[in-house]
């Protein structure tokens, strides 16, 4: 666990043309954030240096040319690009997403090779960053293949007792998400999510709610069969295996009714499902953990707000959030690892 070194958290910039370096540079201007961590920003001291201009920023930074350069207590900018981009705030380019899939490359390298602790992403443009090296839906998909995991998209609210949903599907169009949900895609999902709560957040018998796919869970199959025949059976099957889970709970009523609040977790079939309720009750101050990776990553709840980028108008809780819940996740991770390490001794157990 980093005790004397504080964390070394990676930043990638995002899209230029949006307000992910607005925000990202906004939460450390403050000097009180060199106190929890230091940043290590991925994209170049040239770019960053006429971003501190435009924004009237006053932040101190030292350029490097590796992510094990870092300094403590320093603003930490690595040269992944040496010349002059074009920035164009609020337009959608393929400049823009070059440049963004450049800084994300970098730093998930780096995080490959420990040069960074964790991974706070700003968001891009999942269009204009396509090409034959960045060919996802987004983040979560690279990431995974990246860094080798089963990865899940999971909102968390910064509260220690907050909200927290993950997805069984996440970026895939609505006509294909009840084929793609089988009893395999269902364990799978609920174990990542169970294993989380327990090595990220420290909730030692996680309770978790399924939301069903159709309204009112199918009404009993009137409404699709796929809650009866599916859902229902997997969820059985995996309580009789020893984990609270329940459901599955009609989503039309389940957060509004506040039962949300009775369960460590709750799971949804599909991004606007859980996605709506969550953003609607947290807006601002939610952040995007990608659980089931040897890594640790978050982000902001938004994306690139090219309507108001450029302008000094952007929010920055969410990302700050994002870099605090990065640093909480890591050390629980730590912990939860050297709790594992010590009990497999006393079992006398290989490590």
């Amino acid at each position: 666990m980093k005790s004397a070194e504080k964390i070394k958290l990676g930043v990638s910039i995002g899209d230029l043309n949006g307000i992910g370096s607005e925000i990202a540079l906004k939460t450390f201007e403050d000097p009180r954030m060199l106190d929890f961590c230091t940043p290590v920003i991925f994209a170049s001291a040239k770019t960053i240096s006429f971003l501190n201009k435009r924004f009237k920023f006053d932040i101190k930074f030292q350029g490097v040319e590796d992510a094990s350069q870092a300094i403590e207590g320093k603003v930490n900018v690595v040269n992944v690009w040496k010349e002059t981009v074009p920035i164009n705030f609020g337009e959608e380019d393929k400049v823009a997403g070059e440049y963004s899939f450049k800084s994300l490359e970098a730093a998930t390298k780096a995080l490959k090779e420990d040069h960074i602790d964790v991974l706070v992403t700003a968001p891009i443009n999942k269009h204009n960053i396509q090409s034959e090296n960045f060919n996802f839906p987004g983040h979560t998909d690279y990431l995974a293949k990246e860094l080798e995991g089963d990865s899940l998209m999971f909102m968390i609210t910064p509260e220690a007792a907050g909200l927290k949903v993950g997805l069984l599907t996440d970026h895939v169009a609505v006509k294909d998400v009840a084929a793609a949900i089988t009893p395999e895609l269902i364990e799978k999902k609920i174990n990542i999510i169970y294993k989380t709560l327990q090595q990220d957040f420290r909730v030692q018998q996680p309770k978790i709610a399924v939301l069903g796919i159709n309204p009112h869970s199918g009404d009993n199959g009137v409404i699709g069969k796929e809650d009866e025949e599916v859902l229902k059976p997997t969820l059985e099957n995996i309580r009789n295996n020893g984990k609270m889970v329940f459901g599955p709970y009609s989503a039309d009523s389940f957060f509004g009714s506040g039962n949300y609040k009775n369960f460590d977790a709750v799971v949804a079939a599909y991004h606007d499902q859980g996605l709506i309720p969550f953003k609607t009750l947290s807006f601002g101050n939610g952040v995007n953990f990608t659980a089931g990776l040897k890594k640790v990553r978050t982000s902001p709840d938004h994306g690139t707000a090219y309507e108001i980028a450029g302008k000094n108008k952007a929010d920055h809780h969410s990302f700050k959030e994002a870099v605090f819940k990065a640093i909480d996740i890591y050390r629980n991770r730590m912990e939860y690892m050297e709790l594992t390490k010590d009990v497999l001794k006393k079992q006398g157990k290989k490590i």
